[in-house]
Parts: structure tokens; C-alpha cells; sequence
């Protein structure tokens, strides 16, 4: 069997109040694409926590005191070609310091 990865899932949580602006920079950098449509995303409602360290420059919270946040998971398909650069923008877009990025390769259908 021979499997090329040409596109990935990429996923990220973002504050409630956040996401559209996450989700315009990561679709208008490209990703989103299925087909014929485009700004394909899915998002899921988290809950999500952390404590923050002395170094941390939270977006939420104070440091060492856990911090409970109404999140969503924002999930995105995207060609590989462009996925450095749409984590690029996901970055910049993003409130967190170290926002928690998942890319997923995808298998096409075709190919098992």
C-alpha cells in the first residue's frame, strides 16, 4: 500500500469570544477547502485548563492559579502545502502565548 498525505486536519482550541477572528485568518490563508465549498470548519464546545508559571504572559488568568476557560475546538481540513502557513496565521490570530496546535495527517479514501 501506498499512502501520500496531502492534506491534514488542524485543530486548535480558542477562547468562545476568539474564534471567528481565528477561523477568518486560518480559511482566508487557505485552509477550509472541501471540494466546492470553502470555510468548511467545525467547531465543538471544551472546557479547558491551565495553570500559568512566574514566566507565563497568560491572555486569561494570573499566574499559579488554575484557570478553568469556555473554549471551542475549532477543526479545519487543509492541502499540506499550505498548512505551515495556515498555522502561521492560526498563530498570529490567536490570543494564547502557546496556543495547543494539533495537525493530523488525513488518508485519502482512494488510497485503502
Amino acid at each position: 500500500m501506498n499512502i501520500k498525505v496531502n492534506k491534514v486536519k488542524i485543530v486548535v482550541t480558542v477562547p468562545v469570544e476568539n474564534t471567528k477572528e481565528v477561523r477568518d485568518a486560518i480559511c482566508n490563508a487557505g485552509a477550509g477547502a472541501i471540494g466546492n465549498y470553502s470555510y468548511c470548519t467545525n467547531t465543538i464546545k471544551s472546557v479547558g485548563t491551565f495553570i500559568p508559571n512566574d514566566d507565563a504572559n497568560p491572555y486569561i488568568g494570573t499566574a499559579n492559579k488554575l484557570e478553568v476557560v469556555n473554549e471551542d475546538r475549532l477543526e479545519v481540513i487543509c492541502e499540506i502545502e499550505k498548512a505551515k502557513h495556515v498555522v502561521s496565521e492560526l498563530r498570529k490570530a490567536h490570543p494564547y502565548e502557546e496556543p495547543a496546535i494539533d495537525i493530523i495527517p488525513l488518508i485519502n479514501e482512494e488510497d485503502l
